[in-house]
């Protein structure tokens, strides 16, 4: 008996048992969706967070001010900060960095509550509001869709001018950006005009990034600067092999602007984009594992239901078997057969949750707007571990068929 007959032999006892290998089929693949759909999401929202690390090309770092644990005098423990990076520490630094190939950028916050309006159209109040500098959208993920960057002049003016991003196009100006330029809109009370907005970066970054007006600096400086208000500093470098060497540089810079003594520590510390993108996988392969763990444990239902289905199976076929064995069926081929039924109804399952797994990845991927990655990885995983289901799931059923004896078999009603 070749495997295509044993695999017909298992397609006909599927149809003779529909129901209930319906069932178990559903269960496994409920199992395989759950495995293949989850994995495919953090494959895609993973893919998607490094495509905006890459267009910075992984190569930048910021500045922000240290933190380091200390213990308290009652046993706990608190976070320390060190001192901000006010706005002479950021301008000091950029004008002393003199690193070849590299571009220097600073920002500050300003509100996460404003409210935008333009004629009778008017936002919600949770637009958020961030002062720049000219340097800001070439070290940051960001394209110009319609108008222009702030210029220098502009920056360091003080002059009421914006950049929008999408979401403000879309609310204000009905999705039409070349509408936006040149019109004059109001931020918490205050005149701004439009000379640019942002092309859509969606949620990947998980920012927001899309419903934010940029200001110049100073402007942000002048309304919303405080003597201890943090700049931020971001560095990119062209070439990602001099990064390391970059670092070392602003290091000893940033040492100088802050006056820092040759024994003492830093009071600042350095983030790369590469080193976040790290984390990022870190806590991606956990979710990996949850993902994981919890598909198998649907499998391992599936398995057990599976393996009643075959006992069950061998006893309303004894006869059959007895048969078989009368006809010179040896115990070898009864168990590949039982084992060849258990791996078809796997199979069968796996494919349909792959199916349901993509959709599911799918679906995940447009909501967040990220980039769909299509799993051919987990797919062919989905299927291996089928496989694996149904050879642990038919091997004990599959043994007592071919142990069966033939004349008492026969005698079975």
């Amino acid at each position: 008996m070749n495997s295509i007959e044993n695999v017909k032999i298992a397609l006909d006892s599927i149809k003779d048992n529909f129901l209930r290998s319906l069932l178990t089929l559903l269960i496994i693949a409920v199992g395989i969706a759950c495995l293949v759909g989850m994995l495919t999401a953090i494959d895609s929202l993973l893919f998607s967070m490094s495509d905006n690390f890459n267009r910075l090309g992984a190569n930048s770092f910021s500045f922000r001010p240290s933190s380091e644990t200390i213990k308290t005098n009652n046993g706990g423990r608190q976070r320390k900060r060190g001192k901000p990076i006010v706005f002479d520490n950021a301008k000091e630094f950029k004008d002393a960095f003199q690193y070849s190939g590299v571009d220097i950028s600073i920002d500050t916050y300003c509100s996460g509550s404003a409210t935008v309006k333009f004629g009778e159209e008017e936002s919600n109040p949770t637009v958020s509001i961030r002062g720049i500098d000219e340097s800001y959208f070439s070290t940051s993920a960001f394209d110009i869709q319609e108008g222009r960057n702030f210029t220098r002049t502009e920056v360091y003016s003080g002059g009421n001018r914006a950049i929008l991003g999408s979401d403000i196009i879309k609310l204000l100006f009905n999705k039409k950006h070349e509408k936006a330029i040149g019109k004059s809109i109001s931020v918490n009370g205050s005149k701004y005009r439009v000379i640019g907005t942002l092309k859509q970066k969606g949620n990947s970054s998980g920012s927001g990034d899309d419903r934010r007006v940029y200001i110049p600096l100073m402007n942000a400086k002048k309304i919303y600067g405080t003597s201890t208000k943090s700049y931020n500093l971001t560095v990119a470098v062209n070439n990602s092999a001099d990064i390391d060497d970059a670092v070392s540089n602003a290091i000893g810079v940033m040492r100088n602007v802050r006056m820092l003594k040759a024994a003492q520590k830093n009071d600042f510390e350095i983030r790369k984009s590469d080193s976040i993108l790290e984390r990022l996988k870190e806590m991606t392969s956990t979710l990996r594992l949850a993902t994981i763990v919890i598909a198998s444990l649907t499998l391992l239902g599936a398995a057990i239901g599976l393996m009643n289905i075959m006992l069950v199976s061998v006893t309303e076929r004894t006869a059959e078997i007895g048969v078989r064995k009368a006809l010179g069926a040896t115990r070898s081929n009864v168990l590949i057969q039982f084992i060849t039924e258990a791996i078809v109804i796997c199979i069968l399952g796996g494919l349909v949750g792959v199916v349901f797994g993509i959709l599911i990845g799918y679906g995940v991927s447009a909501a967040t707007e990220g980039i769909f990655v299509v799993p051919w990885r987990w797919m062919i995983l989905g299927i291996i571990v089928c496989v694996v289901v149904g050879m642990i799931s038919g091997i004990y059923p599959a043994l007592k068929a071919s142990r069966l004896d033939p004349i008492e078999s026969l005698r079975y009603e």
